[in-house]
């Protein structure tokens, strides 16, 4: 386990303009692509693949092995699409990261692209974010005015173009099929796999598609090299995230740190939860992946271990719940988010959220039966593995874990309102005295 930060994808969030090119410049900026230019591609793949680098968008898939996965080159192009619609709620590291340092992300596509013989690279990114989206643009003509992008970079010959692509807002867009259908001006659904993105992607060429945190990972690995990378972190999860703590804390925000640090550290270096309460459930992923309770405090933050523990590392999106908040609440709040934004190409999802949704609704309002919460268990059991994509399984996750672990609650729903067992003004995170103050400036 670890016990310190390691600031490097965030190491000059607070200096002033952090954003420009010229602070990442004075931050070791674009170093690494002339280092990665005077390399062969190939040697670039086999360096992410023994860094041990794995995607930090979620699924934890090595990001060089996706890389490797590309068919030999046939004379046609192959497309990068870096993966920055985040969506899910409590999700909040990767729009901060091209908010505060977007150069780290576009040093990493020219290295990706270089090592995948792409020559048209595509960020496609939440279109509701039109500040980020901006930001983006704006780098990436700088980037541009360089020579870091477009022709002949860096006098390597080697040339590349970069579209920034603002999507229309949905959560399934963020599902890597569904996004490349979306790219090409089709309604985002997930596409039936095979053909993978690999072999037929966007515009049915070879494609790679990789998150932003796992790009922007890139030009720290190549500069500083893959055992510096593999010194961080666990042995089978290598290397640095960015930890997101959310609600209850007492200094919430990013924390970049070694993969297999613990909640109790992280809650350490935040303050703990915010002061007279105590810690009741947290999401370690997102809310997407099964809840944790305050006896998992002390599990260490990788791939495997969270697996182990009965959830998933997901996006590192801590979400910290104390005692005053209602599970049945929380649970049902995310219900209709994802009952909103499924796409409907399934039965499983599309029904299954839907009757998730209505149950949830029920014992919110005190008026379930004990039939209702053996019945949010069997449909859950009836989308797992069942549904078309991975937002349905998803959605089931912190159905079923907050019945494992606070089925009482659930059954409180048979008879008592959720806002007569927890009223709402004891979880607000301002009392009334700063709300009113700050609503009179």
């Amino acid at each position: 386990m670890a016990t310190t930060l390691t600031p490097i994808l965030t190491k000059f969030w607070d200096a002033p303009q952090s954003w420009t090119l010229d602070t990442y410049v004075d931050n070791e900026g674009y170093k690494a692509l002339d280092k990665a230019l005077a390399m062969k591609p190939e040697d670039l793949v086999a360096m992410t693949k023994d860094s041990g680098l794995r995607g930090r968008g979620g699924a934890g898939f090595p990001t060089g092995m996706k890389w490797s996965f590309l068919p030999p080159p046939d004379g046609g192009p192959r497309y990068l699409v870096v993966n920055a619609d985040e969506s899910e709620p409590g999700t909040c590291k990767d729009i901060p990261l091209m908010m505060a340092a977007p150069h780290f992300l576009i040093e990493g596509v020219a290295i990706t692209s270089y090592a995948i013989g792409c020559h048209h690279a595509f960020i496609y990114l939440r279109g509701e974010t039109v500040h980020v989206y901006r930001r983006l643009l704006r780098a990436v003509e700088e980037a541009y005015a360089a020579g870091h992008l477009g022709k002949n970079i860096h006098g390597s010959g080697f040339d590349l173009e970069v579209t920034v692509h603002a999507g229309a807002g949905a959560y399934i867009c963020g599902e890597e099929t569904a996004l490349l259908d979306s790219l090409e001006g089709r309604r985002g659904q997930p596409r039936l796999k095979p053909p993978f993105p690999a072999v037929a992607g966007l515009y049915a060429r070879p494609t790679v598609v990789n998150n932003v945190e796992s790009i922007a990972s890139v030009p720290p690995i190549v500069l500083h090299g893959q055992d510096w990378f593999g010194d961080m972190g666990t042995e089978k999860s290598k290397g640095f995230g960015i930890f997101s703590l959310s609600g209850h804390v007492t200094r919430p925000g990013q924390y970049e740190a070694p993969l297999g640090i613990t909640l109790r550290e992280l809650l350490d270096m935040a303050g703990g939860i915010r002061s007279g309460h105590r810690l009741k459930f947290w999401t370690p992923g997102g809310s997407s992946t099964p809840i944790f309770t305050d006896e998992h405090l002390d599990v260490p933050l990788d791939f495997e271990s969270v697996a182990a523990a009965g959830s998933m590392l997901g996006t590192r999106a801590l979400q910290i719940f104390d005692e005053t908040v209602s599970v049945v609440r929380a649970v049902s709040r995310w219900i209709e988010f994802y009952a909103h934004e499924s796409c409907g190409k399934c039965t499983p999802c599309r029904e299954g959220t839907f009757w998730l949704k209505q149950i949830l609704v029920r014992l919110e309002h005190g008026k379930g039966t004990q039939e209702d919460i053996d019945k949010l268990v069997d449909i859950c059991d009836n989308i797992l593995g069942r549904s078309f994509c991975a937002l349905g399984d998803g959605a089931t996750s912190p159905v079923t874990s907050a019945v494992q672990y606070f089925r009482e609650e659930f059954e409180t729903g048979m008879h008592t309102p959720w806002w007569e067992a927890f009223p709402p003004e004891r979880s607000v995170l301002f009392d009334a005295s700063t709300a009113k103050e700050t609503a009179s400036v």
